[in-house]
């Protein structure tokens, strides 16, 4: 994305996605459930606190770099798991792995993504990728998958436990459109949708202590909400929690991860780490995250809307733009480092405005709700 059409801005690159998409696509990336409440109360926990800046403190320099289970990485940041990434780019999840590798953050590769785990792996050799799993079959499914994500030199695996049901997102209701007709699942084989439907129902702690029993592999479980399941995760040796909402598009009416990350981060008590995602837009996003207790923070929407606006080079210049916002925020808290964030820089507040999912970014308001389309529309995809 050479200058001078080189987006300056995260909502370029929104505004450019939203271009580029068909309308049902375009709200499938940025719509939630039912109401729409949980989506924005990610909105809402982010707004809803502001900073108390130091000043007169040498900021000469500012080093925004984290660690992921080790590995050095540039920010604190890594992309989060998304499963239709072939609506907004052919190469899918190869682009993504290929600039998370090139902007030196890890990637966590949705086993609904498109290509296959193995393809991703030969596409972006260099790229720290995490396989995260919903529990698309029984033992004998997932000890092979585990085996695959061993083979492919996953650094770690990622559990989805938030996903018992498919959440009931009125817009793809509306616009009559799947996205499970719309791209492969290259990952799954035939696995019929009855069958995966009754599977994940039979998700339990059971299968957290079967899988830490199965591989040395760290083990990140996503979704976590509540302080007791963060407790039970480290009761389980879980080496991650990973608080999430799953971007508002599950369970309608539930609170925002980051509302949550004090009393999680209380309840591990540093036994685990500790990663949150939901609505995150902005370096300023990131700051606050890292402040309330989260290690790293990850990249949903973002990520398919940088896919849509340039492929692999959207998501590159997606986590370029969001380092430097996060950089300017460190220099301007008087931070030099990650270390010295903290929820004494943090206020409480009213937000400014009503909340949506991209209010942030001040773009030109959508219409409320689609309008339905046709079956056959329905399972259109970008060219």
């Amino acid at each position: 994305m050479a200058s001078p059409d080189r987006p300056r801005t995260v909502a370029e690159l929104f505004q450019r996605a939203q271009a580029a998409l068909d309308a049902p696509v375009w709200d499938y990336l940025t719509g939630g459930a039912e109401s729409e409440t949980s989506l924005c109360r990610n909105r809402l926990a982010l707004d809803g606190h502001a900073f108390v800046p130091r000043v007169l403190r040498d900021v000469s320099r500012i080093d925004a770099g984290a660690d992921f289970l080790g590995a050095p990485i540039a920010l604190p940041a890594f992309l989060a798991p998304v499963g239709s990434l072939r609506l907004f780019d052919p190469a899918a999840a190869t682009a993504c792995a290929r600039a998370a590798a090139a902007a030196r953050v890890p990637m966590v590769m949705s086993i609904m993504a498109q290509p296959t785990l193995e393809e991703v792996r030969a596409g972006a050799p260099d790229a720290i990728l995490v396989l995260q799993l919903y529990m698309r079959g029984g033992r004998d499914w997932l000890a092979a998958t585990v085996a695959r994500a061993e083979a492919a030199r996953c650094a770690a695996l990622c559990l989805t436990v938030d996903a018992a049901v498919y959440g009931r997102r009125e817009r793809d209701l509306i616009n009559r459109y799947s996205s499970a007709a719309a791209v492969d699942r290259a990952n799954l084989g035939d696995r019929k949708d009855e069958q995966i439907a009754a599977e994940q129902a039979q998700l339990s702690w059971d299968t957290i202590a079967w899988l830490k029993a199965r591989t040395r592999l760290p083990l990140i479980v996503k979704g976590v909400l509540s302080a007791e399941d963060a407790r039970l995760c480290v009761e389980h040796g879980v080496d991650v929690v990973y608080a999430s909402n799953h971007g508002g598009r599950q369970l309608d009416h539930a609170v925002a991860a980051l509302d949550q990350l004090g009393e999680i981060a209380a309840a591990i008590a540093g036994r685990a780490r500790l990663f949150v995602d939901g609505g995150v837009l902005r370096g300023t996003d990131i700051a606050k995250a890292r402040a309330l207790g989260a290690d790293l923070v990850g990249l949903g929407k973002a990520q398919g809307a940088a896919l849509a606006a340039g492929g692999e080079a959207g998501v590159v210049r997606l986590i370029e733009i969001l380092g430097e916002e996060l950089r300017t925020a460190l220099a301007l808290l008087g931070c030099t480092g990650l270390g010295q964030l903290g929820p004494h820089l943090l206020r409480q507040v009213t937000p400014v405005g009503p909340p949506t999912a991209l209010s942030t970014l001040r773009l030109a308001p959508a219409p409320a709700w689609p309008t339905p389309c046709t079956p056959e529309e329905s399972r259109k995809t970008p060219a």
